[in-house]
């Protein structure tokens, strides 16, 4: 029988400050960490914003008021790997109040940071494609407003996910 494919909508957001970007490390239930920009699954009944502006407001404590986008868009196809189609909608942050404070109700994030531009390829580096490259070619100008890059995912979380660029 096959395996159900499970659809991950999730909203990202960018927001940047004095020529760094906003990152938050986040705790993943294998115990592996990573850094992100801030976000989360859209859930059932929400908008796109409306989930960003939440997921936000609970991983740093800070409130967007306005939003510009979609920027670029992220797809990462494991239904032939891991059973699930993931699409991530990014947008940057154009107003928003408050101060920096952690405090995750999913206990997911649990740090956060502005990171300069000159140190977010290192921060980066040894994550899943999905999650570098899109950010840093967006950040770059290598990737235009509507940009859609697409990845595969063959493998499974207990002995490693294999994330390739999708053939065109």
């Amino acid at each position: 029988m096959p395996q159900q494919l499970h659809r991950w909508a999730v909203a990202g957001g960018i927001l940047r400050r004095d020529c760094a970007v906003l990152m938050v490390n986040n705790l993943r239930r294998n115990g592996t960490t990573d850094w992100s920009t801030p976000g989360g699954v859209v859930d059932p009944g929400e908008t796109v914003l409306g989930a960003l502006t939440r997921e936000v407001a609970e991983e740093t404590g800070l409130m967007v008021s306005s939003w510009n986008g979609p920027l670029y868009s992220v797809e990462a196809d494991g239904s032939d790997g891991p059973g699930w189609f993931l699409r991530v909608e990014v947008h940057e942050a154009e107003a928003w109040t408050g101060e920096l404070d952690v405090d995750d109700p999913d206990g997911i994030v649990f740090d956060a940071k502005w990171v300069p531009n000159g140190e977010l390829e290192a921060l980066l580096a040894g994550q899943y494609a999905w999650m570098a490259e899109p950010l840093l070619a967006y950040l770059r100008g290598d990737a235009g407003r509507g940009h859609v890059f697409r990845y595969t995912v063959t493998g499974d979380h207990r002995t490693g996910l294999v994330v390739k660029p999708a053939a065109r």
